[in-house]
């Protein structure tokens, strides 16, 4: 298979409709982010649980899982599971935090998702985003609506493992879950690591994206 290097990055921004979707969706991609771009600044946006016991939670697993970078985190107070129905809220509220970040590459929940907070999010982070390649991870969940992804990035099993300690270190309040557990993650990863010749592997969707081929002059 024939790669695509994306090349260093220096600034990125993760969106997340709650507290663990970052994590859960996309934690070993940016375990490796953080090990391979020393001081990647990481612009990370939660859309709900400001204010609440969740926050403190993420505010520490994103800690963990960006480990040197140069981490901002904003954790928004939309209500949990009713984000459509404050889309002028979350609309505005993704608006400020664009306007504090860069990014060379942003990841958000994908368009096709079963749940209608990540699905708002996906459709806002382009309206937001519009010139920065955005990559939509998968939510491991309840609902039957796992994915084909159109990129997937190959995760080391030290990478895999850390994940779902990470996971099960800094969110005690979502283990009680029946779908929490290293079988579910690591059985996700493996099956995305299987697709692309990897050990584990991560899997995302792209909408559009811009290549450009060089050659010899």
């Amino acid at each position: 298979m024939i790669a695509l290097d994306a090349g260093p990055l220096s600034e990125v921004a993760v969106l997340g409709a709650h507290c663990d979707d970052i994590a859960i969706g996309m934690g070993g991609t940016l375990l490796q982010l953080c090990e391979a771009n020393p001081g990647l600044r990481v612009h990370a946006w939660v859309g709900s649980g400001a204010g609440t016991p969740r926050e403190a939670e993420e505010l520490g697993a994103l800690a963990a899982f960006a480990p040197g970078a140069d981490l901002r985190v904003t954790v928004a107070d939309l209500p949990d599971g009713r984000a459509p129905a404050h889309w002028a809220r979350a609309k505005a509220a993704l608006g400020e935090f664009r306007r504090s970040a860069d990014p060379e590459v942003v990841f958000a929940p994908h368009r096709h998702d079963a749940h209608q907070d990540h699905r708002q999010l996906a459709e806002l982070a382009p309206t937001e985003f519009r010139d920065q390649l955005i990559l939509g991870y998968e939510i491991l969940k309840w609902e039957t609506d796992t994915p084909r992804p159109t990129v997937l990035v190959p995760l080391t099993a030290d990478t895999a493992r850390a994940k779902t300690r990470l996971l099960h270190e800094h969110y005690p309040s979502q283990t009680a879950h029946d779908w929490f557990d290293d079988e579910a993650f690591l059985g996700l990863a493996r099956l995305r690591g299987v697709q692309c010749r990897a050990p584990y592997a991560e899997g995302f969707m792209v909408d559009k994206a811009i290549v450009r081929f060089g050659g010899r002059r």
